[in-house]
């Protein structure tokens, strides 16, 4: 897996991914889907340094803007 520089991998900070093992309830950032058990199409991404979890379809509709690295709250 490559990163780009200033990547970082680390969890400190954010909060717990979906597969830690915990009952965490996890819903779509964007239109408040719940994810039912482990969603591995969905889409995470990390900003200010706390995790956002997006569903197929909101995911899809804001591909470019992910790409982009743009924050959630310009799309």
């Amino acid at each position: 897996m490559t990163s780009l520089s200033g990547d970082s991998d680390s969890t400190t900070g954010s909060a717990p991914r979906p597969d830690a093992g915990d009952a965490q309830h996890i819903v779509c950032a964007r239109c408040g889907t719940p994810a039912d058990g482990p969603q591995p199409t969905w889409t995470c991404s990390v900003e200010n340094g706390t995790r956002h979890y997006f569903c197929d379809n909101c995911a899809r509709a804001h591909l470019r803007a992910i790409e982009g690295r743009l924050d959630s709250a310009w799309w």
